[in-house]
């Protein structure tokens, strides 16, 4: 049963995908907040916020959201149920080069898993999305626009599309909440994870993919962690209000692919991609290291380079209050020192002489 202190009604909270990186820091902050909090986990046991601090959660729970009761004994799933006033489904893969076999088990199946517990326990839903369920759309998107039923770039945006199908039509009290691409905190670039698009981020500033597809007008959604935390936080705590609508954590302003490949180039020790009209680029044309590494990796973001979708957030603003900072050349340059600072991005020769 939720308790209040002050202002703050405190819920016993489960996040699945409770060791991500956005699951860390958010049962850190539910945590520190006072909340009791229960981190539903795969194989992985070590929940941390973003600067690594163990997240002082009260419990966790190790389980296989794609399989039924969660991998659980029946009996510890319905406790599961019954402790729990709110569910945070953070869990997903969201890698772009799987199979489609794996976004179903992970993504629809577990999503669907996830809201059977919440049923079960009488729970409300809070489903961490992604913006780009938009698909290869460009222009102004609207937090209540309809969901596409084609157009996705990979096999992520369409499973996490169908994802939010069985959210919006489960029954239960809800909530979406849609990050774009998640980078480091805005106040110091720091990131837990280099995951996702940073890896293609480091090819690109090394030098080991030096051609970049890009279309004209194409622009990035930087979305500061920090944001995204603050965001989810108080939309679960203001969860009888968000109900029933989608909700961007999205840039204080998307950033243009050129000024993304000026802030590369800023920096003495590298030089900026080449970017080339994707109308005309041929991978095949490319170094043959540099046409692996693109293939690999590199070539699993370009449809990001390639598009202009403009996020609008008026929702997440009425209802949270929060706006999110300008991701400008300051921001995008703080991001890349961090990289630099840990180690994660080196000088193109250092890279070469060290194998």
């Amino acid at each position: 049963m939720a308790l209040r202190q002050g202002n703050l009604l405190l819920m016993r909270i489960l996040v699945t995908g409770a060791a991500g990186l956005i699951g860390g820091e958010i049962c850190a902050r539910f945590a520190a907040r006072g909340h009791t909090v229960t981190g539903f986990v795969h194989t992985n046991r070590d929940v941390r916020a973003n600067d690594g601090a163990p997240a002082a959660i009260d419990h966790i729970v190790a389980g296989d959201l794609s399989q039924a009761c969660g991998g659980l004994a029946r009996a510890e799933w319905e406790a599961l149920a019954d402790d729990h006033d709110l569910l945070v489904h953070c869990a997903a893969v969201t890698r772009f080069d799987l199979e489609e076999a794996a976004y179903h088990a992970t993504n629809i199946e577990g999503t669907r898993q996830a809201l059977e517990l919440a049923e079960l326990g009488g729970m409300d839903f809070l489903h961490i999305s992604t913006a780009y369920v938009c698909g290869d759309r460009s222009g102004v998107i609207g937090e209540s626009d309809p969901l596409p039923t084609g157009g996705f770039t990979n096999g992520y945006e369409a499973s996490k599309a169908e994802a939010e199908k069985l959210v919006r039509e489960s029954g239960l009290r809800y909530a979406i909440a849609r990050p774009s691409i998640v980078v480091g905190d805005s106040r110091d670039g720091a990131i837990r994870q280099f995951d996702t698009i940073y890896a293609a981020f480091k090819l690109i500033a090394e030098g080991r993919v030096r051609h970049m597809p890009v279309m004209p007008g194409a622009t990035l959604d930087f979305v500061p962690l920090d944001h995204v935390a603050s965001a989810i936080v108080a939309l679960a705590e203001d969860i009888p209000n968000a109900a029933g609508r989608v909700y961007h954590l999205v840039s204080g302003g998307p950033v243009a692919v050129e000024a993304f490949a000026e802030a590369i180039g800023s920096f003495s020790m590298f030089e900026s991609p080449r970017l080339v009209d994707a109308a005309g680029f041929d991978p095949s044309g490319l170094p043959a290291m540099e046409r692996r590494l693109f293939r690999r990796v590199a070539g699993l973001y370009a449809n990001y380079f390639q598009r202009d979708p403009r996020f609008d957030d008026a929702g997440l603003r009425e209802v949270t209050g929060l706006a999110p900072p300008l991701m400008d050349q300051a921001m995008l340059r703080r991001l890349i020192q961090y990289c630099i600072d840990v180690g994660f991005l080196r000088a193109p020769e250092l890279q070469r002489t060290s194998g």
